[in-house]
């Protein structure tokens, strides 16, 4: 399962800031692929490798009414992506803040609009996720569960699905080898749960090159 916006600006920053996002926007698909290959590469001789079967997808979705053509970019690569049966993408709505008037009460422009205030945030992804981890982790026909997120607040969410002692969990993490100290991240989780690093090149290879405009 992918927490979409921490996996994509994260390997964005780290591996090629200089370019817009949009122009290196993850095809989860390509990235669970990516992801499985280093994974299985990496097993001892006689590990079981793992084939993907269900790739899921969390993100945030910019409202119709305050970005409509974000919404629709969304919605367009909500469709692209989920052209594989294996892939379902959920979102939730953005978190906006607004310009408030005199009363407290938020301010409309000439349109009639309410007046943005800073970036959209997204709120409640990580709660999805860490359900999703739980839920996916008690399938009887799911016997491993990758969690693609550097999140930290995810940490007792991969504790509990681990402790459910049912399907095996595992996690993920961009590394740049020329910057390890900045790449790597130690979880606080209470088990020593395998990782699989990947790199500037499997972000290469997991771009979604769909033109969105």
């Amino acid at each position: 399962m992918i927490d979409y916006q921490n996996v994509h600006l994260t390997g964005h920053e780290l591996f090629e800031p200089y370019l817009r996002r949009h122009e290196t926007l993850v095809d989860p698909l390509h990235f669970c692929n990516q992801l499985i290959r280093v994974r299985n590469e990496r097993q001892k001789p006689g590990m079981a490798h793992a084939t993907l079967s269900r790739v899921r997808v969390y993100r945030g979705e910019p409202s119709p009414m305050h970005d409509p053509n974000g919404h629709a970019r969304n919605q367009a690569q909500k469709a692209q992506w989920e052209r594989d049966p294996r892939v379902r993408v959920q979102m939730r709505p953005l978190k906006y803040e607004y310009e408030r008037d005199a009363t407290g009460r938020k301010a409309s422009g000439p349109d009639g609009k309410w007046i943005v205030k800073g970036s959209p945030r997204e709120k409640g992804v990580d709660v999805l996720c860490a359900l999703a981890l739980v839920r996916e982790a008690r399938q009887h026909d799911i016997d491993l569960v990758i969690l693609a997120s550097h999140d930290s607040d995810l940490d007792p969410a991969l504790d509990e699905a681990a402790a459910l002692g049912m399907a095996k969990v595992e996690t993920f993490c961009w590394v740049d080898p020329t910057q390890r100290h900045r790449s790597r991240m130690k979880r606080q989780t209470q088990r020593s749960l395998w990782f699989t690093p990947l790199g500037p090149t499997e972000f290469a290879d997991c771009r979604d090159l769909t033109d969105y405009k």
